[in-house]
């Protein structure tokens, strides 16, 4: 079987909305969605989730005060919506197992960080995702800094994994790789 390309970041998003375009254009079967910074008047506010379909809605948001209860997500200054963020997610990562097997699909996950792992449910979907012959995953986790994540450290040790490492001088001719390995994939 073929490998499930994934990209650490920075800045990956840029990359894999490229690496999307690239590849809808050739008319594959793609879905799944990207994280992307919330801004007003110049500052980062949160995070979106953004389907590929176009919905959107809040994976986090700065929080105004500093006291929160102990039930919340925090992630430094962000409170994550858990909730929003697999109304949106899980459905597409369900979705993408199913239909005919004629061609695989793309699913594309933007990112697997502390944020999304908030979410058991999130979890246990890309395990099922990552399990299902049918689907080539694109996706992204971070570099890794402080505490290991576990399924980060998981997917990085997969043997049908393949990670490659974004960086400044590599970012443009990196696209080309990435489509390159996706396209062996799914074969």
């Amino acid at each position: 079987g073929g490998k499930n390309p994934w990209v650490t970041n920075p800045p990956s998003t840029t990359l894999i909305r490229k690496v999307t375009q690239a590849l809808k254009s050739t008319g594959v079967p793609i879905d799944g969605f990207y994280t992307e910074e919330v801004r007003e008047d110049g500052r980062r506010t949160g995070f979106d989730v953004v389907a590929l379909s176009g919905k959107r809605g809040p994976l986090s948001r700065v929080s105004s005060d500093s006291s929160t209860s102990r039930r919340e997500c925090r992630v430094g200054q962000y409170i994550v919506d858990v909730v929003s963020f697999e109304q949106l997610v899980l459905p597409l990562l369900r979705n993408v197992n199913l239909g005919s097997d004629a061609e695989k699909k793309i699913c594309v996950i933007d990112e697997i960080g502390k944020m999304e792992l908030f979410s058991q449910s999130f979890i246990q979907a890309v395990r099922q995702t990552l399990t299902g012959s049918g689907t080539v995953i694109l996706g992204t986790i971070p570099i890794p800094k402080g505490k290991p994540l576990d399924l980060v450290e998981e997917i990085r040790s997969r043997k049908d994994v393949k990670v490659f490492n974004v960086n400044k001088e590599n970012r443009n001719s990196i696209l080309q790789d990435i489509l390159a390995a996706v396209e062996s994939c799914r074969k």
